[in-house]
């Protein structure tokens, strides 16, 4: 087997769903970095691989410390697999900086394909998918995950997320907040037995998983924004006048601007104008 890291996906629930290369490549490599290796060590017995390798644990928090041992063994002629716990590694998974550090140490790398969640939600989603962005985990903290959607919203483009299930029903109202009545899908337990992939607007999804408490790991996907409405200044302006009738102007602003995808200071100008005149 030639030497150098070789980056193997594993099955994302299904089992079957590993390649025979990614097999191959795992029976011949001697030296296994994963991030946990009780997990690691569960599937080689499922698919029949002897566990008579080196197990390093690889993970987001020993990443830094564990690269340079990794790389000593690959510069001493080793083949490294490094395997994530579940799907392609790299992706919202610790081990770009091994494939940098690689690179620039001119050590080679071997990409071994299979299975990834955010293709495969995608896949089933039937959002558009001629363009896509993969923006990671949701974060757990009110603010930070303001601050994601407020800066993807005007984004042209179909938006993947990771999320945990406990949080889907904090999340989708937030979701409302910024992309509107935009379709949404939700994917979970890809590729098992109970695979699920639902699709809605934010308060649709609310109502359905409010009934039916989702588990499992999920992907959440939102549709690109809708092409600008094109309202005339007197529809505008009626639409701010019936909504400055139960809301602030500041709150109106907000609002129109996220269904309508109009600027905000444009609607909070207009609205100034309106209650002038009132």
């Amino acid at each position: 087997m030639e030497s150098g890291l070789y980056i193997v996906a594993t099955p994302i629930g299904n089992l079957n769903d590993i390649s025979s290369r990614a097999i191959e490549v795992l029976k011949e490599a001697k030296i296994v970095a994963c991030e946990d290796t009780r997990v690691t060590k569960k599937l080689f017995a499922l698919l029949g691989i002897g566990s008579d390798k080196k197990f390093i644990s690889y993970h987001d928090h020993n990443e830094e410390e564990c690269s340079p041992y990794v790389i000593q063994l690959l510069q001493e002629g080793e083949a490294v697999a490094l395997v994530s716990d579940a799907g392609s590694p790299l992706i919202s998974d610790p081990g770009y900086k091994l494939v940098k550090k690689c690179r620039d140490s001119d050590i080679k790398v071997f990409a071994v394909p299979g299975a990834s969640a955010v293709i495969c939600a995608l896949q089933i989603s039937g959002l558009p998918t001629n363009r896509f962005m993969f923006a990671g985990f949701i974060p757990n903290k009110d603010s930070a995950r303001e601050k994601m959607f407020a800066e993807l919203k005007d984004i042209d483009t179909t938006l993947i997320f990771y999320e945990t299930a406990q949080r889907v029903l904090k999340t989708l109202p937030v979701m409302k907040k910024y992309f509107g009545s935009r379709e949404i899908a939700v994917a979970r337990e890809i590729t098992k037995i109970y695979e699920e992939c639902k699709n809605g607007t934010a308060d649709e999804l609310t109502e359905y998983y409010t009934e039916h408490q989702p588990k499992g790991e999920c992907v959440i996907m939102v549709a690109p924004p809708q092409e600008k409405e094109m309202l005339s200044v007197e529809d505008l302006s009626e639409r701010i006048k019936s909504a400055l009738s139960t809301a602030s102007l500041k709150d109106v602003a907000k609002n129109l601007s996220v269904e309508l995808n109009i600027n905000k200071n444009e609607i909070y100008q207009l609205g100034l104008k309106i209650k002038n005149e009132l």
